[in-house]
């Protein structure tokens, strides 16, 4: 069994204050699970990764030195956004997709991608957050980056990109408020998605220890070539500059979750 490493760090300026992160930034597979028994083009499909993401989190931490951590392996074979007891940490089918490398999974096997896969990437996330903090003396700012298909079930998604979140509207507004304020595209307020889920990154890592975030999907139309990322770096790299100056997102301020009281 080769090595295989289920995050990148990319080791920009902690003292930058501002963390991007990338659950779904790949498709790839270790070796040892084939293609879980579907064929090549799935794992060009939303199912397997957030289209767009990867290149899209390299060019903005490049641009604002921020540090990222990058999800390594795809969500087919573990979702990194799920708490550990949700039911869909491991999918059985995905928008149609029958995944035979997941059902029947035994318990050792479910532990054994949790182990490899899941908890590595979450240690990344957590060292990352401490590492600016203790570089700022101040909480991190945090942006999570995520794609979302131009149509789903046959309707069609109005948004060109959304901001999704639970109860902590610090960096919530004021980054709907800068995106909307060029005037040319349409933002979702946690639509298509809802952003409380219990137990996910943004849960897990910044709502319960009060920290400052957003999570940002962008439509994956946009983004799926270098001209669409590169304008989409161009759009929202001056906005996060200018949300990280802010003083009111680098405190600690724990807020309730809509999901129910916390456990941790």
């Amino acid at each position: 069994m080769q090595h295989y490493s289920p995050y990148e760090i990319i080791e920009a300026n902690p003292t930058t204050g501002l963390v991007l992160l990338a659950d779904h930034a790949m498709n790839r597979l270790p070796e040892e699970y084939g293609s879980l028994g579907l064929p090549a083009a799935a794992f060009q499909r939303h199912i397997a990764y957030d289209i767009g993401v990867e290149h899209l989190v390299r060019r903005l931490s490049a641009a604002l030195d921020a540090p990222a951590v990058l999800g390594c392996f795809s969500r087919l074979l573990i979702d990194p956004n799920r708490g550990e007891d949700d039911p869909t940490l491991i999918m059985k089918i995905s928008d149609g997709a029958i995944i035979p490398g997941n059902h029947p999974i035994s318990e050792e096997e479910w532990d054994n991608r949790l182990n490899r896969f899941h908890r590595p990437y979450h240690r990344a996330v957590a060292e990352t957050l401490e590492r600016s903090a203790l570089a700022t003396g101040s909480a991190p700012l945090v942006i999570s980056i995520h794609s979302f298909t131009p149509a789903w079930k046959g309707a069609v998604r109005p948004w060109h990109a959304a901001v999704l979140w639970d109860n902590d509207a610090r960096a919530v507004l004021p980054l709907i408020e800068k995106l909307e304020a060029s005037g040319d595209i349409v933002v979702g307020n946690n639509e298509p998605y809802d952003g409380a889920l219990r137990g996910d990154t943004m849960f897990r890592h910044c709502m319960a220890p009060g920290i400052p975030h957003a999570l940002i999907e962008i439509r994956q139309d946009l983004i799926a070539d270098e001209a669409g990322i590169a304008a989409w770096a161009d759009r929202l790299a001056p906005i996060l500059a200018d949300l990280n100056t802010r003083p009111d997102l680098h405190r600690y301020e724990r807020h309730p979750s809509r999901t129910g009281a916390y456990d941790i």
